[in-house]
């Protein structure tokens, strides 16, 4: 993902004559520090978005496919399998698995960049967005209402602004039967050896990351989400899966740079792979930097049904 997909109400303003005068009246009733808020959110997914940009290239190299597992269960969760919708695609690796389970797929996310390594397949339609989407925008663009069979969000849910975003899926799900599923993976595990260095320069990199990067450290258990359980279900997870790449030390070293934390800290002057570091992790590795190790990334799932 590179930013995110958030939707808001129609803009009181759109609705207002627009003469100077009366905007800034309006302006003087809202509370300065909810301006303050709405602005500071504003320049958080903006921020956000820059970051993810930035390393696109790193991480389509980098980052997990997700595994068939997961998508089997999504599968068969899901009543109906006409149309899906993948949120903050970034490179499509969702994306690509769903057209093989649903008749079509709208993948959708903020980057350019992203977007332009995401494979190409007859039934997706890979669309750029804005950072923020009004809802008649959401249903020109993305859905019309109640069409959506499935919206998937990987990795990417914890950067949204919740309410918001429930409400704008809320209203392209079908009803009754329409589903939600959004899922994050965790820190990579290797062997003791290994995580043991990774886990140092992890809570070294703990100032740089975003606040809503402790969702993903809580296994998405916190995470408000307002829907029923799927058949079959008693609650909505997180259910558990993982994923495994093969990777040498050189390619995990590129995950590591394509986190978000890491271009934070580089922004601002503070190299977390360190000489020390990356000597540390050598040995770990083994010696051989380009031996190649197998990479799990723990994922966890939420899903649920529309409430009716």
């Amino acid at each position: 993902m590179c930013g995110s997909n958030t939707w808001r109400k129609p803009d009181s303003r759109r609705t207002l004559p627009l003469i100077e005068g009366r905007w800034s009246l309006l302006q003087q009733r809202t509370h300065p520090l909810q301006l303050a808020r709405a602005e500071r959110e504003r320049e958080r997914e903006r921020g956000m978005a820059n970051l993810f940009c930035k390393q696109a290239q790193n991480y389509v190299e980098t980052r997990p496919s997700y595994p068939d597992d997961l998508f089997r269960f999504i599968d068969s969760k899901t009543p109906q399998h006409d149309l899906a919708w993948d949120v903050g695609t970034g490179s499509g690796q969702a994306a690509v698995s769903l057209a093989r389970i649903y008749k079509r797929v709208v993948a959708t996310d903020t980057s350019h960049e992203q977007l332009s390594f995401a494979p190409r397949l007859p039934n997706i339609e890979y669309r750029h967005t804005p950072l923020t989407l009004s809802p008649t925008d959401l249903h020109q663009h993305v859905a019309p209402p109640s069409t959506v069979d499935l919206v998937s969000v990987a990795q990417a849910l914890h950067w949204f602004d919740l309410p918001t975003f429930y409400d704008g899926i809320n209203s392209v799900l079908v009803k009754p039967g329409g589903v939600l599923a959004v899922w994050c993976y965790t820190e990579p595990q290797v062997d003791p050896a290994v995580d043991t260095v990774f886990w140092r320069l992890y809570t070294e990199s703990g100032r740089f990351w975003a606040a809503a990067r402790q969702m993903v450290d809580d296994e998405y258990r916190s995470l408000l989400f307002p829907y029923d359980p799927v058949d079959g279900e008693e609650g909505t997870g997180p259910f558990e899966f993982a994923a495994e790449r093969a990777m040498d030390m050189g390619k995990y070293l590129t995950y590591i740079r394509s986190w978000s934390a890491y271009q934070t800290a580089k922004e601002s002057g503070v190299e977390l792979l360190t000489d020390g570091m990356l000597s540390d992790l050598e040995k770990a590795w083994g010696g051989d930097g380009k031996a190649v190790k197998v990479v799990r990334f723990p994922i966890f799932l939420r899903i649920g049904k529309v409430r009716s």
